[in-house]
């Protein structure tokens, strides 16, 4: 047995993965501030909030803010920061989805399709990015593919347990729970030629999936008034989006899953829109011949591409890694197919070395911010820099019951602990009311009301100057009543610098 173990390729590439998220160190992401800031008042005795005092929902992902906040509290991890302890989570997290897609391949073909999968999501920067990053995304890859792996292996109260946890990770786990769901209909119908063997539905799946949501459910309303976070419809109407935005970004992200453009330059994505489908769609032929029933896991990529495209919300670049996992095996399982037609298995190796090189390639051996250490080029935190460093300016001059608005609340709240406004609205509900703005107000996706800080007043006001450009700064009422008192060089987003404003004092 511990030699099976030993030999497992599932064991040596989850390995990988972990050194892989280890290696960066703590690059972290400014939302992830602000789930780290709810399990933080969890633990400090002020409920899962982020301004202690007001109950809003403002995190997309309440079971990674309760999951961390468990592990600080276990014994052992006193001077373990949260940051440190979402890296490595996440890391632990990322080696069981490696293993998960080595199980998977075996069950979905001949074996070597998901080691390579695996290899791949070990070292892809669109896994590690996030990992490293502190955000919930390992944990929300971890929960499909167990739900895809228990269903499977046809034990579908454990997959509806998974899929239920999954929808509290993340609001878009719907784009996978629904065609599993639909399939388990599929399934418990009459014996019949689409349902040769019927699985009914039992008492104890149904349990195990109303269980969690309905604990939630009632969490929610009790706590918020709602058990849906207030970041979906804030979202909606803050940021201003042209109608194919979200459709390009896709186009781009599924035309390059091996980051090539690095390599061969955007002409790449040209022919990885015809190459990658096709390998897909073969890869699923492939697996669904074996098992029509796992259909679900393979139209899971082509539900999210159509559902964020006719959607088309601002794709911040986390959203877009989920996708990715059954996208790469159902590559490889193309082609490994291929090369078994070919009469040559093992030409798939030679096919996929390249791939898993390009992989490397979106690496840097030493990056210009942050941690000094080996890190994907797209981990880029260095906004969150200027705003610790802002931060770090401000704690000693926020007094109590002083007012601090942004429109990236996350590292600010996050090392300052003042009470925040949130100019996006994510965490302050009253910002939602000033949005849309006229298309004249952006610069870029995002700008910021006159109204809405000239209404809630708050004492201190940190913003990019892009994003108040066309409306703050060109409002006299905004000048009467603050006063710059800082400003740092950027030209993040095209801004010219980060700029600090207080409220003035009345004459």
């Amino acid at each position: 047995m511990l030699r099976r173990v030993l030999s497992s390729p599932a064991l040596w590439i989850g390995l990988l993965a972990v050194g892989m998220r280890l290696l960066p160190g703590p690059r972290i992401i400014d939302d992830a501030y602000i789930t780290f800031r709810y399990a933080q008042n969890l633990l400090a005795g002020d409920g899962l909030v982020y301004n202690p005092g007001e109950a809003v929902l403002g995190t997309t992902t309440p079971a990674f803010a309760l999951l961390l906040a468990g592990v600080s509290a276990l014994p052992g991890i006193a001077g373990v920061t949260l940051p440190q302890s979402a890296v490595v989570l996440n890391a632990l997290l990322d080696g069981l989805n490696c293993a998960l897609l080595v199980l998977l391949g075996r069950r979905l073909s001949w074996g070597l399709a998901g080691v390579l999968a695996a290899l791949a999501w070990a070292v892809a920067p669109w896994s590690v990015t996030f990992a490293i990053g502190g955000m919930e995304t390992s944990l929300f890859v971890a929960c499909m593919l167990a739900t895809f792996y228990l269903h499977s292996l046809e034990q579908p109260a454990g997959a509806a347990l998974v899929g239920a946890l999954s929808l509290l990770t993340r609001p878009d786990a719907l784009l996978f729970l629904m065609p599993l769901a639909t399939e388990r209909v599929r399934r418990s119908l009459p014996q019949g030629h689409w349902n040769p063997e019927p699985l009914p539905i039992r008492r104890k799946e149904l349990v195990a999936a109303a269980l969690p949501l309905t604990l939630w459910a009632l969490f929610g309303w009790a706590s918020y008034g709602s058990p849906l976070p207030q970041t979906i419809a804030a979202k909606a109407v803050a940021y201003q989006l042209a109608s194919e935005e979200a459709f390009v970004r896709l186009l781009q992200h599924f035309g390059t899953p091996f980051m090539e453009h690095l390599a061969f330059g955007t002409a790449w994505l040209w022919v990885g829109l015809v190459l990658y489908p096709a390998l897909y769609l073969l890869g699923a032929a492939s697996a669904l011949r074996r098992n029509l029933g796992v259909w679900p896991m393979f139209a899971y990529p082509a539900i999210f591409f159509l559902a964020y495209a006719v959607a088309n919300p601002l794709l911040f670049r986390w959203y877009l890694a989920p996708p990715l996992p059954m996208y790469l095996l159902g590559i490889f399982i193309g082609l490994e197919r291929l090369a078994r037609d070919l009469k040559h298995p093992r030409l798939a190796y030679a096919l996929a070395a390249p791939a898993l090189l390009l992989m490397l390639n979106g690496w840097t051996m030493t990056s210009g911010h942050g941690p000094r250490r080996p890190a994907p080029r797209m981990a880029y935190i260095a906004l969150e820099e200027i705003y610790q460093q802002v931060a770090g300016s401000l704690k000693p001059q926020i007094a109590e019951g002083e007012v601090l608005a942004a429109g990236d609340i996350g590292t600010l709240g996050y090392f300052t602990s003042a009470h925040m406004l949130d100019t996006v609205g994510l965490i302050t509900p009253a910002s939602s009311s000033y949005y849309p703005l006229p298309s004249e107000a952006y610069v870029i996706n995002y700008a910021i009301p006159s109204e809405l800080i000239l209404d809630l007043r708050p004492t201190w006001l940190v913003i990019l100057e892009v994003y108040g450009r066309n409306t703050l700064l060109q409002d006299p009422d905004f000048w009467a009543a603050y006063e710059q008192v800082d400003e740092i060089p950027t030209d993040i987003y095209g801004s010219q610098g980060m700029l600090i404003f207080r409220a003035a004092t009345a004459p």
